[in-house]
């Protein structure tokens, strides 16, 4: 899987709303010791915004009422740079989080290097809609006084394992509410700027679950030149074991796919997964967010939502994370797949080098049969064993797994289509790629809606075939694969947002994607949460 990078394109920031300023926020402050104050650690605990909202929290309009407030296009890189020498690191200022997600009242602290020193500030925003600005600003720390961590020694299995100072510590405040936070750090020195990213999440009960694809994010990272999962010295795409990566180390630029500024620092977010979180709450649909690792560690919390919605490129998950959401469905709960390759890799989690549970992980197996998916180099040492993919999904990867194709229609008739004005043969353009799901389980009333066959380039077939599917659960309730990574492109385009183009191109928000998806949440919404 080595796709070229394609079309680049920035939408600059615009609007300037601050939300808190930096000195209400800093008036929580208190000094954290001498080693602190090396890196300009701060400790913050006050909550921010001052008036709490709890007759707001835990309500149905909460993601509405939270996109009424003033937004800003300020979240967005303005200057970026990428060292030549790895390819994709941004020496000059970078950091991660100590935690993927967090609640309120949790503390989480962030971690940033800058080289050559340099004295830097960090604005954190919340990643919604707010009139199509993408973006609230929440808070402004610092500056810090910056300093050069040390990189990491390469570790057993390859693993690299920072052990930053923190340049900031806080909690959580109660009137954050769940979301995907981006930390915007800017440099003094010359202004360059990269991300670090987290989740707020919560335990109210809600609609509609999202699902950030964190692992999957992680796999790929190759920060800080060639040490993804996919690297083990030798070869730069392995599909093998004995290869670890740690959560404790900045994003890099992602490695695939296309040229992206905003991907340095924030995963695959934006690429994959910000379009759908963009238009759904754009709408106002009742959303909340979780990690991969929430859905891991977590099996209760999935019972809170009326839908589940895996999304985007969700490749790797834990046999935990299978058989949770697998009970979760027994249980009730709908589940959308609007991803591709999803369910793919299966991995194990292991504490990291401080003792800290599930900050790093490895891949030990397939979920799919063997040679299922025309096994890439190295995948056959891998177990293949039950439960396939297919058999949560509906369907699953398989060969060749990339490729793209027109999403065409397949049953017309079906209460999916309702509204969409879709035929027998009807086709979104490109909206399929750049992996795909195929090969459809034996399920009970399971339905093939929408399938064609899959190309390597336009006109030139590659042996694929998609097909999404929807099967029915045992309470009424449902799953439906969309069966692709690209399906969040039909939705919207937000700020900042880079269309991908490998195989084929798909061509940005469609309105007959938009209704199937809202076919798909009000179909949800009737059945009632398992808790």
């Amino acid at each position: 899987m080595k796709p070229k990078n394609r079309r680049s394109s920035r939408i600059r920031a615009s609007e300037n709303e601050r939300g808190i300023t930096r000195r209400e926020l800093l008036k929580g402050v208190i000094s954290a010791g001498t080693a602190a104050a090396l890196s300009g650690c701060t400790w913050v605990e006050k909550d921010s915004g001052g008036v709490r909202r709890k007759s707001v929290l835990g309500k149905a309009d909460l993601i509405r009422r939270e996109n009424e407030k003033p937004g800003t296009r300020d979240w967005l890189l303005t200057n970026t740079r990428i060292d030549p020498k790895t390819k994709y690191r941004c020496p000059w200022i970078e950091g991660y989080c100590s935690r993927a997600s967090v609640r309120a009242g949790e503390p989480i602290s962030f971690h940033v290097s800058t080289n050559p020193p340099s004295s830097f500030t960090l604005d954190i925003y919340r990643m919604g809609y707010y009139g199509g600005a993408g973006g609230r600003h929440i808070s402004r720390l610092g500056p810090f006084k910056g300093v050069t961590q040390p990189d990491p020694p390469i570790g057993e299995k390859r693993v690299r394992d920072c052990q930053w100072e923190p340049c900031a510590r806080i909690k959580i405040p109660k009137d954050w509410p769940s979301g995907v936070y981006l930390g915007k750090l800017t440099a003094e020195r010359d202004g360059l700027q990269s991300y670090f990213i987290f989740i707020v999440r919560d335990d109210r009960p809600a609609d509609f679950i999202f699902q950030c694809s964190d692992t999957t994010w992680q796999a790929y990272n190759r920060w800080p030149s060639q040490f993804a999962l996919y690297d083990d010295g030798k070869d730069q795409w392995y599909w093998g074991p004995n290869v670890q990566v740690c959560f404790n180390r900045p994003y890099g630029k992602y490695c695939q796919i296309l040229d992206a500024p905003l991907s340095t620092g924030s995963g695959e977010w934006f690429l994959w997964e910000f379009p759908l979180a963009y238009w759904l709450e754009s709408r106002g649909y009742d959303v909340t967010y979780i990690s991969n690792l929430d859905a891991h560690a977590d099996p209760k919390g999935l019972l809170r939502a009326k839908g589940f919605l895996s999304v985007g490129h969700d490749e790797y998950y834990s046999i935990e994370m299978f058989r949770h959401l697998k009970a979760a469905i027994d249980a009730g709960l709908n589940v959308a797949f609007l991803s591709g390759n999803a369910v793919c890799g299966r991995v194990l989690f292991s504490p990291d080098s401080r003792g800290v549970r599930h900050r790093a992980f490895e891949r030990v197996g397939v979920f799919g049969p063997p040679g299922g998916t025309r096994d890439f180099v190295a995948m056959k040492t891998l177990a293949h064993e039950r439960p396939y993919a297919n058999e949560l999904i509906g369907a699953h990867s398989t060969g060749p797994v990339t490729g793209g194709a027109d999403w065409i229609c397949a049953k017309p008739d079906h209460w999916l289509f309702e509204g969409s004005g879709m035929k027998h043969g009807d086709g979104i353009p490109g909206l399929v790629g750049w992996e795909w799901h195929g090969d459809p389980a034996n399920i009970p009333g399971l339905e093939v809606v929408a399938t064609g066959p899959t190309q390597d380039a336009p006109g030139k077939l590659n042996g694929g075939v998609f097909t999404a599917t929807i099967y029915p659960g045992p309470k009424g309730n449902f799953v439906f694969n969309a069966a692709t990574c690209w399906w969040a492109d039909g939705m919207s385009e937000p700020p900042g947002y880079v269309r991908p183009s490998v195989y084929t191109s798909p061509k940005g928000p469609d309105p007959r994607a938009q209704r199937i998806t809202a076919n798909v949440l009000e179909r949800m919404k009737r059945v009632k949460p398992a808790v």
